[in-house]
């Protein structure tokens, strides 16, 4: 299977380093960002005000060393986890995933709420959160994420998942 991912915006935060970012949007509530779209991609946007969240779908352009076991940020237990139970971006296509609020929409840039996404961040696609499609009812299970929500919004980024090299460009 061959396929190409295109960049079709890119996303403006308030976080330029790896280390002491929210690991989730709910430690992000109240933090704004922008998405500059490209020319070719306005049309896109026409009816994407109606929403009140969207998800992002983006590239973590930042990870060069893709890991199939790592020790998540909000496993309090500190133990070794497979990469796909987790939500690191550790994976190996660096695939983010985020629902954030949508504030506005106005040419090419939508500004967004609740974002914990480092500056600079390609942006791959961008979605409408539906309620009726999306909202899961009955039993949720979390595997062995065990953190309670106010130890979700409160944790912040460690350098474990910073190569040497991003680690240096985060000190300049």
């Amino acid at each position: 299977m061959n396929f190409e991912l295109q960049q079709i915006a890119t996303i403006h935060s308030p976080f330029c380093h790896l280390v002491n970012m929210p690991v989730q949007p709910k430690g992000a509530r109240d933090i704004y960002a922008t998405i500059v779209f490209k020319e070719a991609y306005i049309e896109g946007l026409k009816d994407l005000d109606g929403f009140s969240h969207v998800y992002l779908i983006y590239y973590f352009h930042k990870v060069k060393e893709p890991k199939l076991s790592v020790i998540p940020f909000n496993d309090n237990t500190h133990t070794p986890r497979g990469v796909f139970s987790t939500r690191t971006p550790m994976h190996p296509n660096s695939i983010g995933l985020s629902i954030v609020e949508l504030v506005s929409v106005k040419d090419n840039i939508v500004t967004i709420k609740g974002v914990d996404i480092l500056d600079d961040t390609p942006l791959l696609d961008i979605k409408p959160y539906i309620e009726n499609f999306d909202k899961i009812e009955g039993e949720v299970k979390s595997g062995w994420m065990k953190s309670s929500e106010n130890e979700v919004s409160q944790k912040r980024s460690d350098d474990r998942f910073v190569s040497q090299s991003n680690n240096l460009e985060s000190l300049s």
